[in-house]
């Protein structure tokens, strides 16, 4: 049975104590906790909110930026990723997901050895933890601020390198389910998938995300579905909405909708 989760940026404008009311209301079992929220909140109270509820923490976003270019030092990044794995331990979430940081002034290369060390260095907690560093790659039209990482093919080139099964990926339907070949591509990727960010999208992104519902866009969610649950991926569905369609919406609406959708799109 494919695991259904909504992630917190899908309803920006709500609170962590709203958001937990409202997905239980519409019977969601699961959410993606995004730390600014859980830190607004309070992560102890969060972690119990989540257990009286009966709602699981499917993911928690995010860590990283180890290249410096949101304007903490190194050192600084990997220590926040740390408290981040222990948050996720808390919460019992399985995956931490983990954005490297765009390149910045580095040439390719040194970027990807600073991210590379991070990892290297933040993989045994992660074990003792019981949690999973899962690195988002981006697409090229909205990564700058983010991630230097735009492609599977680099991401996978990395979580070779550090060799450690505590270090996967992302796969987000928004930033690379309408790259050609796609769907034939995973099959091969399904080993190294840690959750999957199920999103859709009218065009391709330009600058800032531009997700619209879930169906009403140009991914193909069936065909990927289908080819993830084929090589037996087993893990979360964590839908991810935002941009300008989705912060118009109404919530409760916008929720009702995804699950159906999602529903309708697993069933088949």
């Amino acid at each position: 049975m494919a695991l259904l989760s909504i992630n917190e940026l899908t309803t920006y404008r709500w609170s962590f104590e709203q958001d937990v009311a409202r997905y239980k209301a519409a019977g969601i079992p699961a959410m993606g906790v995004w730390r600014q929220k859980l830190a607004d909140f309070g992560e102890e109270k969060g972690a119990e909110l989540l257990a009286d509820e009966g709602l699981k923490a499917s993911s928690l976003l995010w860590a990283g930026g180890f290249t410096g270019s949101d304007g903490r030092s190194h050192r600084d990044s990997i220590d926040d990723a740390s408290e981040a794995l222990r948050s996720a331990a808390t919460l019992g979430a399985e995956t931490l997901v983990v954005y490297s940081g765009a390149r910045g002034g580095h040439t390719h290369n040194h970027a990807r050895r600073l991210v590379t060390g991070a990892l290297k260095e933040l993989a045994p907690l992660a074990e003792e933890q019981n949690i999973t560093l899962a690195i988002e790659p981006m697409h090229e039209g909205c990564a700058d601020e983010w991630t230097f990482l735009t492609n599977v093919e680099e991401v996978l080139a990395l979580i070779e390198t550090i060799d450690s099964p505590r270090v996967k990926l992302v796969l987000d339907t928004y930033h690379l389910g309408q790259r050609d070949g796609f769907v034939e591509q995973i099959g091969e990727l399904v080993p190294h998938v840690a959750i999957v960010h199920l999103g859709d999208a009218k065009q391709p992104p330009k600058q800032e995300q531009n997700r619209c519902r879930l169906g009403e866009g140009t991914v193909p969610l069936g065909p990927i579905i289908a080819a993830l649950t084929e090589a037996g991926y087993t893990g979360y569905y964590d839908i991810e909405l935002l941009g300008e369609e989705i912060e118009a919406s109404d919530y409760d609406e916008l929720l009702a909708h995804a699950r159906q959708t999602f529903e309708q799109l697993t069933a088949s």
